[in-house]
């Protein structure tokens, strides 16, 4: 009943269906910024220890931030199909980057088409090379490439563009914006980054920048997870462990090579994991980055055999953040191009725009890197929303909110109903002031794709502003409790303690009746563990 409200209070500004085609200048242009990884640590609107990102702190101070926005699942093809579908991932299919999307899902692009919107795609989609309902794309096969990337474009053609990928895209939705945002029918523009995703190859220049900075560590950098369970204790993401030396560090194979049988009992890495990005540089691309990596692997070669484990651990951490947060800067640079475009064009007036991730990610917080997780780091997203005249600027938000909610809230903007069986909820209420119309206070997530790289264990759990509810499932059975107000860090487990014996017993039988409601069940668990044994996964 209360998004029927929304709905029809938003009827004065943006006219449904048919009347909107009468009067289109009225409905809004809608910009879709996701980058990939890009952890809310890492804006400076959120957190500015590490990195100052002066353009995406626009949004915040022109529009809204929100404090607790998160994922259904911390893991990127199904996070995307969870946003385009408006639907968690057990029910469109994508459970994880393995199994497919269910195709005979509405996205919400088809709808926006369908509705008078021109549409348009560039960057990472992920999954499927041909997305749906979007006039105009120029996507990255799977991962894609930073250095001279390929790109899939709309009549099915492969073609590679020499430069940064992060720039690349920003150059290709500029130009589409110029070409298509000037006409009287509304757009809705999404612009997809690469960025930060591993292996983290920043632009050259940034490269030099960044690897002469130094970053303060997390505070939890040395956890042992003793008050943890099996799941926090077992999993491959450890900074020092499992972080590789010539994919993540970019230290050469021949370094490696030379310390074999010295330092490392065997060059266990694969080429690859340096040439295969590296090798994609022009002769003058790579001169730009050869004194950087000469510096690299010479402090490497001279130092790491006399380093204890703690310093090891510190080194890789910087050389982390380095390329991680270098990353970043570009993308920061890019989305200020495109607000800088807006504003000179006139089109800033009536286009909202949006900025997130589609998951959060771990910067050296209890020793990891990578995410999938339902703590705070992984679970978490930046959400960030400008929408002139209707959004207050500088507000924050701090209500429980998905990225199950963002099909719905763009459509219901936009004056378009959502289908029924969109399972998100608007963020019109929270945007516009009308708090009073926001009725949830908790939400559902569940991660699948176990075991598996990162080795992060089947899991699902309920999170409201307070607590943190946890069930690890398949090969273990296991529940964690966490106070959110008290052990932000999510350092202490208190599921056993007797002090919160009534929290555990009432999230419990909230969390039955939130999985009723996303229509997820034991069975389905089940039903999902069987696939993945005879896909031979398992």
């Amino acid at each position: 009943m209360r998004i029927i409200v929304v709905i029809a209070g938003f009827l004065l500004l943006f006219p449904l269906n048919g009347e909107a085609q009468k009067d289109k200048t009225k409905r809004p242009n809608i910009i879709f910024i996701m980058s990939d990884d890009h952890a809310y640590q890492a804006i400076s609107a959120y957190n500015n220890t590490l990195i100052e990102t002066p353009n995406i702190d626009r949004l915040a101070k022109e529009g809204m931030l929100f404090t607790n926005a998160s994922v259904t699942n911390s893991i990127c093809a199904p996070s995307r199909a969870t946003i385009l579908t408006g639907k968690h991932t057990h029910i469109n299919g994508k459970i994880d980057n393995h199994f497919p999307f269910d195709t005979t899902q509405v996205t919400f692009p088809q709808i926006f088409k369908e509705n008078g919107y021109k549409t348009a795609m560039f960057g990472k989609l992920h999954f499927g090379n041909n997305p749906k309902g979007v006039d105009e794309f120029m996507i990255l096969p799977g991962q894609g490439n930073y250095i001279n990337p390929d790109f899939i474009i709309t009549n099915g053609d492969t073609i590679r563009k020499q430069g940064y990928v992060t720039d690349i895209i920003t150059d290709v939705s500029l130009d589409w914006l110029k070409k298509e945002g000037s006409s009287d029918e509304p757009f809705m523009m999404m612009y997809l980054h690469k960025a930060p995703h591993r292996p983290w190859w920043p632009r050259a220049d940034k490269f030099k920048e960044f690897t002469k900075k130094t970053f303060p560590e997390p505070a939890t950098l040395f956890d042992d997870y003793k008050n943890r369970g099996t799941a926090a204790k077992t999993a491959e993401m450890n900074l020092l462990q499992h972080m590789m030396y010539s994919h993540d560090s970019k230290i050469r194979p021949e370094t490696l090579a030379k310390m074999a049988g010295k330092v490392f009992p065997e060059v266990e890495e694969f080429p690859n994991g340096f040439y295969g990005p590296y090798n994609r540089a022009t002769a003058e691309q790579k001169a730009a980055y050869e004194p950087i990596l000469d510096s690299i692997n010479d402090f490497f070669y001279e130092n790491w055999p006399k380093m204890t484990d703690t310093e090891k651990m510190k080194w890789k951490y910087q050389r982390y953040m380095q390329d991680y947060l270098g990353s970043i800067s570009s993308v920061d640079d890019n989305v200020g191009r495109l607000l800088d475009y807006l504003d000179e064009s006139g089109l800033a007036e009536n286009t909202i725009v949006i900025y997130t991730s589609d998951q959060g990610f771990y910067l050296g917080e209890h020793g990891w890197f990578d995410k999938r997780f339902i703590y705070d780091e992984s679970f978490k997203t930046p959400l960030l929303v400008r929408w002139p005249e209707v959004v207050q600027p500088g507000s924050v938000e701090n209500e429980m909110v998905q990225n199950l909610d963002f099909a719905q809230t763009m459509l219901e903007a936009a004056g378009i109903q959502p289908p029924n069986d969109m399972q998100g909820e608007s963020l019109l209420p929270l945007l516009t002031g009308n708090k009073k119309d926001w009725t949830r206070d908790a939400v559902y997530y569940q991660y699948y794709e176990y075991p598996s790289v990162h080795m992060v264990k089947r899991h699902y759990g309920l999170v409201n502003k307070e607590f943190k509810l946890v069930h690890f499932y398949y090969d273990v059975d296991e529940w964690e409790l966490y106070d959110r107000l008290k052990d932000p860090n999510e350092m202490n487990n208190v599921y056993h303690d007797p002090n919160y014996a009534a929290t555990v017993n009432k999230l419990k039988k909230e969390l039955i009746e939130l999985r009723k409601y996303y229509k997820d069940t034991p069975e389905q668990d089940q039903k999902y563990i069987e696939l993945y044994e005879k896909s031979g996964k398992l």
